[in-house]
């Protein structure tokens, strides 16, 4: 049965299949459609989106694009990083970090607009159907959700191209063959599709966009320093940035030096196996730069929590949970954990490797040297140590007493 909107608030990037989406929102629901076009560092001119939204009827104070480059890394990545987050052991979550603001920045322009509808272009196939609409259901249960590509007749490349053609949207042509299927923003840049559907095909060089191969890359090292204030990096080479800035710069560093990139196959929420490359460059230099601060500021206990944490909270967020209690309730804990995480690391990048060669701090650092020295100390008694092991193998001691008791019998 087919919902009564009025008005419905489509998230909407100005490429083909939103284009489409919107178009077909019009005819099938005869409602007002509202544009929402995220600038969160996918690193396309986003203008063309309102000449496009214009082009097919939407009145010009229902377009909405809003750059939040700033808020996504500040109140996203950066609280993600704190965790030291990867998904099944090597992937940055540069997707899935993203859908909770879109989500949450389209009900709040719904709730302005007084739409009474949210529409996304995710397939029923992928995790981002669950992401996007779990976030609109956490801002507003009440939101009608449209989601095209599960009710819709056009389920091939054919019949988009044909109803685009019908209905006068322009194709944009790439070339000879299709493009891959990829999501941008301003941690990562992600491809699927095409030969990459073979797990055991090798991806083509010219696929790849934001890194150079790291055999093409700088045969000379380059050093650089990043300071931390509380589990976030706050200056690079003494330059004090912003988050956006922060995570840029560090991208182009890390594309420079052929950093970041990872070929993949994951297991999505709903069920099936996904094959994926992904480039994430300045996350990868993030991850062993907050690491290595973390190795001499975090407490031994506390940092063997977090990393016990640390792939229930991944799978949260995978799964698109970013509102949910616990992923909050994770997040405290983490954030807790980073009071005393200050100082600084210095790192280099060669050719697809990211090394720590130094990390400090002035007031948190609880290396010290008077302990572990192999030299001669004043501060350790090393016959402590002889009680200390005893007492660890108390459990082992009786229970082999009882052991060799019964074995006497």
């Amino acid at each position: 049965m087919k919902k009564d909107v009025k008005k419905v608030v489509l998230a909407y990037s100005g490429g083909l299949d939103t284009s489409i989406i919107l178009k077909w929102l019009q005819d099938e629901f005869n409602c007002e459609v509202v544009t929402f076009t995220a600038d969160i560092g996918q690193g396309e001119e986003l203008e063309p989106a309102r000449k496009k939204a214009l082009q097919l009827g939407i009145k010009p104070e229902n377009i909405f694009i809003e750059d939040l480059k700033e808020e996504f890394v500040r109140d996203y990545v950066f609280p993600m990083f704190r965790a030291n987050t990867i998904y099944e052991g090597e992937y940055l979550l540069g997707t899935s970090i993203a859908r909770p603001l879109i989500a949450k920045r389209q009900a709040q322009i719904a709730a302005l607009t007084g739409a009474d509808a949210v529409s996304h272009g995710a397939t029923g196939k992928g995790n981002d159907q669950i992401r996007f609409e779990l976030g609109y259901l956490s801002m507003n249960s009440d939101l009608t959700i449209i989601a095209p590509w599960r009710e819709w007749d056009l389920n091939s490349r054919e019949k988009l191209l044909a109803y685009a053609q019908k209905n006068g949207i322009t194709i944009e042509k790439k070339g000879n063959k299709s493009p891959y299927s990829m999501d941008a923003n301003l941690l990562h840049i992600s491809y699927e599709g095409l030969v990459l559907e073979d797990p055991n095909a090798k991806p083509e060089d010219d696929m790849w966009r934001w890194t150079c191969s790291p055999k093409d890359a700088p045969d000379e090292s380059e050093a650089i320093e990043i300071e931390y204030e509380k589990g976030d990096p706050v200056t690079l080479n003494g330059t004090r940035l912003s988050p956006a800035t922060m995570l840029k710069t560090l991208n182009d560093l890390g594309g420079k030096h052929g950093i970041g990139r990872i070929d993949i196959v994951e297991n999505r929420f709903v069920g099936m196996k996904s094959r994926g490359c992904y480039e994430t460059p300045g996350g990868t230099i993030m991850l062993k730069a907050h690491r290595a601060i973390e190795s001499i500021t975090l407490d031994r206990e506390a940092a063997h929590f977090k990393d016990e944490l640390m792939p229930r909270y991944a799978t949260t967020i995978y799964n698109g949970f970013w509102f949910a209690p616990e992923r909050e309730m994770m997040q405290a804990a983490i954030d807790k954990s980073q009071e005393n995480v200050n100082g600084k690391v210095k790192l280099e990048l060669y050719k697809g490797n990211v090394t720590v060669v130094g990390r400090s701090s002035e007031k948190n650092n609880l290396f010290n040297a008077e302990f572990c020295t192999f030299e001669e100390d004043e501060v350790y008694n090393q016959k402590d140590a002889g009680g200390f092991i005893k007492l660890n193998a108390l459990r082992f001691i009786i229970s082999g007493k009882n052991r060799r008791a019964h074995e006497k019998r």
